[in-house]
């Protein structure tokens, strides 16, 4: 799914315990390889530069990212096979540029030990098309995130719809998708956590997404947290597997 997966569990928690406004930098890399359906594989390596703001009820974010993609072409990240007629039977690698992504989102429900959040989400169609590293169109979309804490431990779920744009030659439905998971403080500083993600395919290629991830972040510092994502694919619209880690820097 089109995200650095595991910020959603970790920011959102965060987000209802604040009192203070608070701004973030954080970066990254996230690696995956899948077949999607094709006979070689098609291997992306993201590098996300994300910046948020934290203000009471109001949460923004912004998302910079570089991409590299190395596979027989016909493969967008976050979608799966879209460009059945693009594949080839040698593997040439692409890469610049990826889709900026922008947030907001506000805290519409809190209450002892229950909160829930409205977020707006697009994706700017920055990536290059022709390159393969993109559809070069905007996608929107809606959700709300939901948070349970029970002592050390909170659950979280998200159900969202996606509105996406539709590049020339490409028929793309809009989808709903969603993520349900937990996560455990283990310590003051440490904390882990697991969630499966499931996205309804856009297209008739590139078939629906099933993803589960696992995670551990600490907290290094007063100022820095660092977090390491390990993530299995079920679907064919999702990755074999991948790894990613991320640094956060709060200020």
């Amino acid at each position: 799914m089109q995200k650095f997966l595991v910020t959603l569990a970790i920011s959102a928690i965060s987000t209802a315990a604040m009192a203070e406004d608070q701004f973030s930098l954080g970066t990254g890399f996230d690696y995956s390889t899948g077949k999607y359906g094709a006979r070689l594989a098609t291997d992306i390596l993201y590098i996300p530069v994300t910046a948020k703001y934290e203000s009471d009820d109001w949460t923004l974010k912004l998302t910079v990212p570089y991409i590299s993609i190395t596979g027989p072409g016909g493969v967008i990240r976050g979608l799966g096979l879209v460009r059945p007629g693009n594949v080839r039977t040698i593997r040439t690698t692409n890469s610049g540029l990826g889709d900026v992504t922008a947030s907001a989102g506000r805290t519409v429900f809190s209450a002892d030990a229950l909160a829930l959040d409205l977020v707006g989400n697009i994706k700017f169609g920055t990536a290059d098309a022709k390159q393969g590293l993109g559809t070069g169109k905007n996608d929107y979309s809606a959700q709300v995130d939901g948070y349970y804490s029970l002592h050390r431990a909170t659950l979280f779920a998200t159900a969202g719809y996606k509105v996406y744009g539709a590049p020339a030659g490409i028929v793309m439905n809009n989808a709903p998708y969603g993520t349900i998971g937990a996560s455990q403080k283990m310590s003051d500083e440490a904390s882990t956590g697991i969630m499966l993600d499931v996205a309804k395919s856009p297209t008739p290629a590139s078939g629906d997404q099933r993803e589960v991830t696992v995670y551990v972040s600490e907290k290094t510092s007063a100022s820095t947290k660092v977090q390491v994502n390990f993530l299995k694919g079920f679907a064919s619209g999702s990755p074999n597997f991948g790894f990613g880690a991320m640094i956060t820097g709060y200020f």
